[in-house]
């Protein structure tokens, strides 16, 4: 996609400081970065969505987010990790390019867990909501 910003990185329009890559697969730090070596991981390919990757490259992009959580923690000496996808605008996604953001975590750094970026149960039973998800399931 010609306006994409990342696909701009992927093709050396637009310097980056990456950090590891493969043929399906770039990641570099985030220029707005919410923790020391915060960093992203991209299908060199674009895709909106997680749903629209190949399944070869879906696994080479948690290959590489595995590798690069393995170098952040050496080479950082993070304590953890968090790891995220915002898959969608209504996801907060803002760029419209799959990334994965893996942000190293520090003891006391005033981060949250995950489960606290969205509060919005469910107003049914989980049963009812597992039963619409293996309904579809079997439709696919």
């Amino acid at each position: 996609m010609e306006n994409c910003i990342f696909c701009k990185i992927v093709n050396g329009e637009v310097e980056s400081e990456k950090i590891h890559e493969t043929a399906n697969v770039i990641s570099f730090l985030d220029v707005n970065p919410r923790a020391p070596g915060h960093t992203l991981v991209i299908p060199k390919e674009h895709v909106e969505v997680l749903t629209e990757l190949e399944d070869e490259v879906a696994c080479d992009i948690f290959k590489v987010t595995k590798k690069v959580e393995k170098l952040l923690k050496e080479s950082l000496d993070a304590d953890a990790f968090t790891i995220g996808i915002n898959d969608g605008r209504a996801a907060g996604q803002e760029i419209p390019h799959l990334h994965i953001n893996v942000l190293p975590r520090f003891e006391g750094d005033g981060g949250k867990p995950i489960h606290s970026v969205i509060e919005n149960p469910p107003r049914e039973k989980i049963s009812k909501t597992a039963e619409k998800i293996r309904k579809t399931s079997n439709k696919s």
